[in-house]
């Protein structure tokens, strides 16, 4: 008996170390370098890759959700995506950019599985590092340090531009939907998956909703959410665009992953014996910010939004020159 309490105790010790690390040390945005520093340091612990595998994203669990292995519906999204984005019907060799790769979960499966030639970039060199470690010779896969707001690469380089997850780390989101379609060739394919807040141009966010997305934002170097109808316009008005934004809402089929990251700690507890104490604090820092997610994305303040764009058949010089007549003309 006496040991049972001694572990209660020893447990609220713990849950309080990481409730006062939450709220007195945020990961708050300051720049880049401040988003590169973050995964390093997630990438160094190995503690995500641990519990969440290679997969540094939400999972797929179905209309209407059921109940799947944490780190097959993590790899399940990538192939719902490819399949909601019609990139299954592409041939092998389509060269493919994926903006934020994390450790390169996303890039793997997209090059082993549909024969994709794959450039995977993120800001942080240690995920750079990791995902060439984890990616075999035989899978044509490569990764870079690159920035997703002045990407390296020259106009209508790739055949698909894909993004998971990567948009609330950008300050600019106008730049970096012209970045996206920038480097995608005329008639290629961009598909887009984010955390977005709801539009609250239509309505705004209430009294309690402030201080969650503050949390949010600050605890994982988020300088801003855009909401679905907000980076859609955004797409659109680069001028390369063919057609319309196609969207969708996955809130429903990604919400269980909230939770289950949690639960992950309960059911695979040689974390704990591998990562020791503080391990255990550094996960239960985060527990508050995971709760967080779940109330924002089951009260509607938060949305899981896709997009789908086709590149329209204009030169990207062509759509700067004319960007640059609308403003002369408004001027």
């Amino acid at each position: 008996m006496n040991i049972f309490i001694w572990a209660i105790v020893l447990l609220l010790g713990l849950l309080l170390i990481g409730l006062m690390l939450y709220l007195l040390f945020p990961r708050k945005y300051q720049s880049a370098d401040s988003v590169a520093n973050s995964y390093d340091d997630w990438t160094n612990d190995g503690i995500l890759e641990f519990y969440w595998g290679e997969h540094i994203h939400l999972g797929h669990y179905g209309s209407p959700p059921r109940k799947k292995d944490f780190l097959k519906a993590k790899s399940d999204f990538v192939h719902e995506m490819v399949h909601w984005g019609g990139l299954d019907k592409l041939p092998s060799g389509t060269t493919v950019l994926d903006v934020g790769c994390g450790i390169g979960g996303s890039s793997r499966i997209l090059a082993r599985d549909y024969g994709f030639a794959v450039t995977g970039i993120t800001l942080s060199p240690q995920q750079v590092r990791r995902a060439q470690a984890l990616t075999s010779p035989e899978v044509n896969a490569h990764f870079q340090i690159d920035d997703a707001l002045a990407l390296s690469f020259p106009n209508a380089s790739f055949d698909v531009v894909w993004s998971v997850e990567a948009g609330p780390h950008m300050p600019d989101k106008a730049q970096f939907a012209r970045e996206l379609l920038r480097v995608l060739k005329p008639g290629g394919i961009l598909v887009v998956a984010d955390w977005n807040q709801r539009d609250d141009r239509q309505v705004p966010l209430n009294f309690w909703e402030k201080p969650v997305m503050r949390q949010l934002l600050d605890q994982w170097s988020h300088p801003a959410f855009s909401s679905i109808e907000g980076f859609s316009e955004l797409l659109e008005s680069t001028g390369l665009v063919a057609g319309e934004v196609t969207t969708a809402d996955w809130t429903v089929e990604t919400i269980p992953s909230w939770l289950d990251s949690i639960w992950q700690g309960f059911v695979r507890p040689a974390g704990l014996v591998r990562f020791g104490v503080s391990g255990l604090i550094k996960s239960l820092r985060e527990v508050p910010t995971f709760l967080l997610m779940r109330l924002a994305f089951g009260t509607g303040l938060c949305r899981f939004g896709m997009f789908r764009v086709v590149r329209a058949n204009v030169l990207t010089s062509e759509m700067i020159s004319t960007q640059m007549d609308d403003r002369l003309v408004r001027f």
